[in-house]
């Protein structure tokens, strides 16, 4: 799956979640960092306003999802 910033510089990692329908609100995608179900670039992330740039991969659920500009 491929996420495109579409000329941002960035998206936090909870709006991507909820963009994608990965979760079905705020609060759950929230409940989904702190519960260590999601890596960045195969580290867990606990931000959960962590800036995914270009280049960055998620993992969640067992979907790969590739941050492009």
């Amino acid at each position: 799956m491929v996420y495109n910033l579409k000329g941002a510089e960035y998206i936090e990692l909870i709006k991507m979640l909820k963009l994608l329908r990965i979760a079905t609100s705020g609060g759950e995608a929230k409940m989904m960092v702190e519960g260590a179900e999601v890596t960045l670039n195969g580290n867990p992330e606990s931000r959960k306003r962590a800036k995914l740039r270009p280049g960055d991969v998620i993992q969640i659920f067992g979907k790969k999802i590739t941050i492009e500009p």
